[in-house]
């Protein structure tokens, strides 16, 4: 069902319902046209867990650019990480904050335009769920424009069939999958929070925070700090598929218990680029499965499920289909010995999407349908 471009006016209108509220507050509430649009958005065969309403703002605002103004959604509506139950007072304080001006002008001004945004961007997620229902009913999508998807791709591999799955929304909405495989330059130097990839944004959802919004504590930094020191290799770089196992911090309240940090990208001398090889990006995936058998027994319950993103297709300039496979190359030579691991991938786009789905059953897209000799 697509959401009529009509209703923006009713989603703003409730925005700013949810805004007064917060998150903890809304059950009962009368949210019509949310209710609606989260409705519009979902996959009836692949619904994200949570909150319907709560997953709807969360993929909306993802879609927004990142910095300042996705940051100043998140706190406006109580989606950064311990902020949900934050007065709308302190929520707005930090909101304004961000843009370096006072409440009153930030609520006349700025507040207004964050919550347009929002409201554009559930009105696009309903309508582009409804077209692609329109267009290809009975199909099972697997892309960013609607809410996250959540789908099991069934390969065959040493004689039997096991299942991935595949996630397609942003790497912080992840739930109840033990381990995350995080990339990492080979110094083990992670991005600022307020930065777009993977990295900063587990960082970001790790951190501890207090009720107006400072850092009481970050912990995946200094984790890795503490392992360097341990291991001699502070300030200088570590071997390419080298991992380093932390604990997920605030992260743990989803059901995340470990992050991997795999360093793989090399910096590039005089630049701020990165070099990836796919080779690294397989023996880090190695790597992590090993340090994931080491440490399945160490908790209660055992670990069992790990997540990879597509290792090296950000900065690091890999494709999907190149990345996929050097993912899976290490994943299907652990599987074929026998490791009963519950893998799955999380990926952003429609077009990683399908690369996780073709490699691993061996399909090539036309392009690249070359010999490899």
């Amino acid at each position: 069902m697509a959401l009529p471009p009509s209703d923006y006016a009713a989603l703003l209108a409730e925005l700013k319902e949810v805004r007064r509220a917060g998150l903890v507050r809304l059950r009962g509430r009368a949210l019509p046209a949310l209710e609606a649009a989260a409705e519009a958005a979902a996959t009836p065969s692949a619904r994200p867990p949570g909150a319907p309403i709560e997953v709807l703002l969360r993929c909306a605002v993802a879609r927004l650019d990142a910095g300042t103004l996705r940051s100043a959604a998140e706190y406006t509506l109580g989606l950064a990480q311990g902020t949900r139950d934050w007065p709308a007072s302190s929520r707005r304080a930090r909101a304004a904050s961000l843009y370096g001006v006072s409440v009153e002008r930030f609520r006349k001004d700025q507040e207004v335009m964050v919550l347009g945004q929002v409201a554009e961007h559930i009105v696009r997620l309903a309508a582009d769920e409804g077209a692609a229902d329109a267009g290809t009913a009975g199909v099972d999508r697997a892309d960013g424009g609607g809410l996250g998807t959540h789908r099991t791709v069934e390969v065959r591999t040493a004689g039997r069939t096991v299942g991935l799955t595949v996630h397609v929304h942003p790497v912080d909405l992840l739930r109840d999958v033990d381990v995350i495989v995080s990339p990492s330059n080979v110094h083990f130097a992670l991005p600022e929070s307020y930065k777009s990839s993977i990295a900063a944004s587990l960082r970001r959802a790790a951190a501890v925070h207090g009720v107006t919004g400072e850092v009481l504590a970050d912990p995946l930094p200094t984790e890795l700090r503490r392992w360097a020191e341990r291991h001699g290799a502070s300030g200088r770089a570590v071997r390419p598929g080298t991992v380093v196992a932390t604990g997920a911090g605030a992260l743990a309240a989803q059901g995340i218990r470990r992050i991997y940090h795999a360093a793989i990208a090399v910096p590039r001398a005089g630049t701020n680029d990165y070099d990836v090889l796919p080779a690294d990006v397989t023996r880090a995936v190695s790597r992590a499965l090993a340090v994931l058998a080491e440490e399945h027994g160490r908790h209660a319950p055992p670990l069992r499920s790990v997540c990879f993103p597509l290792l090296g297709s950000g900065r690091g300039g890999l494709s999907y289909e190149v990345s996929v496979r050097a993912v899976w190359a290490a994943v299907e030579a652990e599987l074929a010995r026998g490791a009963q691991w519950d893998v799955h991938f999380v990926v952003r786009t429609a077009a990683a999407a399908a690369a996780v789905e073709r490699v691993p059953a061996g399909i090539r897209p036309a392009h690249d349908r070359r010999p490899t000799g």
